[in-house]
């Protein structure tokens, strides 16, 4: 079997054992993916894994010669980059393409290049034995320690190597799951998520009900899972259907079409923050596009929830947990009960604007040097770590708790042990599929994709969307289609040859969530069991909904990398 075709045979196994874990043997997600991962770093040959951890120590090469005599790399570092200076070169060798050294490079000068209106330094080489080697398309350069600790690392047994990307992807994003289950708690128990739906309704009016649904839905999935967001709005949708006496249908698609995208487009979410770091992209940037793109996708689920509720009508029935004469006295509960708007809103907004604003002040003084200030910078690097941030919208949140409860501390101290408690599923599973994603990149696979004639953006975008589809329709989880996709697909994003920003891709992954919903989906079964629909009328009303809310992610996203690459 040549190498093509055993990495797509170990490709396959791998997502064989994850998503018939899950949906045949109905195994936790954690141990799907850790089996999965095992099993992929077993097959896998040593050589593989040995050229991988290469690739990702080389340096670029820009241009060689016409004479072959040097050859111009990209580095990342120039200033701890001296001429003098010395790499090795690797070449493949032999049908199974092992890697020989050839010999030896030095950086001969450093020159300056234009690329898109910027100018660039590279460094160009040459042999260190004049006339000792000629330099070919393909060859690889590479620092000598680098190439010895590629080696090192190739040689670890595959339990070290499943442990180290496991606990790589906690270090990344351990803290802000942590830190955004407890804000999502806090939000339920304080009662501040019931304040911004309802002060949302107040704004926007009986009329506009559907649009503050989704208002709502939509802030509300950045911080809480989508569950639990929906488990929160369902009461009110009742109660306003009860109220006016009509539409359930669209209230119903309306927070399903808010909360839905917000959960696979926004960090701290886990399926968006674990693609934008994987990525290697600012988590400032996945928010702002990831609210982007999910403006026009929650908004055509708005126009698409209107339309059904014209064609079709919903009958408000009795679901569980809430019965009809609770959910009268829920309607009725006095607002002052309820924590200000503002200070309900804070725990949400806060880390988008210091994020987000971060990014921005970047872009700024990178498109304009030295016109910010030292101090504002130095403050906004701070405030708006991702960690930092969170976890002062965190404080923020418990704190409100405290305040609008009057809770003790001992009561306090059990809704966060609760909040933490399932933070630690999402951070396992998360965990999890970033072991099996790094082994999914020590096959190769990366270097295959990059071989497919993908081509344009829109294919290679809508390469990353059919993908993430097709797992998530096989096992249900949007979460995980996102986790495995990526793994697949996180060697082009880094490999500098997409042509436009790596956020597109991410966009396209979390759009690609969205395809299909049906039985095998746990949020099929909560919006289907918490609304009183049927399982024909879940899949007859959600499912087409938020395929083509997913489709629509895709063509934004398509046209926004087409006419705005960023790269």
């Amino acid at each position: 079997m040549d190498s093509m075709g055993l990495t797509l045979g170990i490709l396959l196994a791998g997502i064989v054992v994850v998503v018939g874990g899950i949906l045949v043997l109905r195994l936790h997600a954690f141990l799907a993916l850790i089996l999965g991962a095992l099993l992929v770093g077993i097959l896998t040959p040593f050589a593989a894994i040995e050229r991988y951890n290469i690739d990702k120590a080389a340096v670029d090469v820009v241009a060689i010669a016409d004479d072959s005599s040097e050859l111009t790399v990209a580095l990342a570092q120039k200033d701890q980059v001296h001429v003098g200076m010395q790499y090795v070169i690797l070449r493949p060798s032999g049908d199974n393409g092992d890697l020989e050294k050839i010999g030896d490079a030095a950086v001969d000068r450093f020159v300056d290049e234009t690329v898109d209106g910027k100018t660039i330094e590279r460094a160009v080489m040459k042999p260190v034995q004049p006339g000792e080697l000629q330099f070919q398309p393909g060859d690889i350069v590479i620092h000598p320690f680098d190439w010895k600790a590629a080696e090192a690392a190739s040689r670890k047994t595959v339990g070290e190597r499943v442990a180290t990307r496991f606990g790589s992807t906690c270090t990344s994003i351990g803290i802000l799951i942590a830190m955004a289950s407890i804000i999502g708690k806090c939000l339920l128990d304080s009662g501040a998520a019931d304040r911004i739906v309802r002060s949302a309704l107040k704004v926007l009016g009986e009329a506009g009900a559907p649009l503050a649904f989704i208002l709502s839905g939509f802030l509300l999935g950045i911080p809480v899972f989508f569950d639990t967001v929906f488990y929160l709005m369902i009461p009110l949708g009742k109660a306003m259907t009860m109220r006016v006496g009509r539409n359930y249908l669209l209230y119903v698609l309306a927070i399903v079409s808010g909360a839905t995208m917000a959960h696979s487009l926004v960090p701290p979410t886990p399926g968006p923050l674990f693609v934008a770091d994987e990525l290697g992209i600012d988590i400032g940037m996945m928010i702002l596009a990831g609210c982007a793109v999910g403006f026009f996708t929650s908004g055509f689920g708005y126009i698409y929830a209107t339309f059904a509720n014209r064609i079709w009508e919903l009958p408000l029935r009795e679901s569980p947990g809430f019965s009809l004469d609770e959910l009268k006295k829920l309607s009725q509960k006095n607002d002052d009960e309820l924590p200000p708007t503002w200070i309900s809103l804070l725990p949400i907004l806060l880390p988008v604007i210091l994020i987000g604003g971060n990014t921005v002040l970047k872009s700024l003084n990178e498109a304009f040097p030295d016109q910010v200030p030292s101090i504002i910078m130095r403050s906004a690097d701070t405030l708006g770590n991702k960690n930092i941030a969170l976890a002062i919208s965190a404080a923020i949140a418990l704190g409100t708790l405290v305040w609008q409860k009057r809770t003790s501390l001992k009561a306090l101290a059990t809704s966060v042990q609760e909040s933490l408690a399932s933070g630690g599923v999402i951070i396992l599973i998360t965990a999890g599929g970033g072991a099996f994603g790094g082994m999914l990149q020590e096959t190769g696979v990366a270097g295959l994709i990059r071989e497919l004639p993908l081509g344009s953006t829109p294919v290679i975008i809508s390469f990353a969307f059919l993908v993430t589809a097709a797992v998530r329709t096989a096992q249900g989880s949007g979460t995980v289609a996102m986790i495995t996709a990526v793994g697949i697909l996180s060697g082009i994003a880094t490999s500098g040859e997409l042509g436009f920003h790596p956020v597109y891709l991410a966009l396209a992954i979390g759009c690609g969530s969205k395809p299909i919903a049906w039985m095998n989906d746990s949020g099929f079964w909560v919006i289907g069991r918490m609304s009183g629909m049927t399982e024909a009328e879940t899949l007859k009303y959600v499912t087409p909904m938020t395929t083509l809310m997913g489709v629509v992610g895709l063509a934004v996203t398509i046209a926004g990398a087409t006419l705005f690459p960023m790269n």
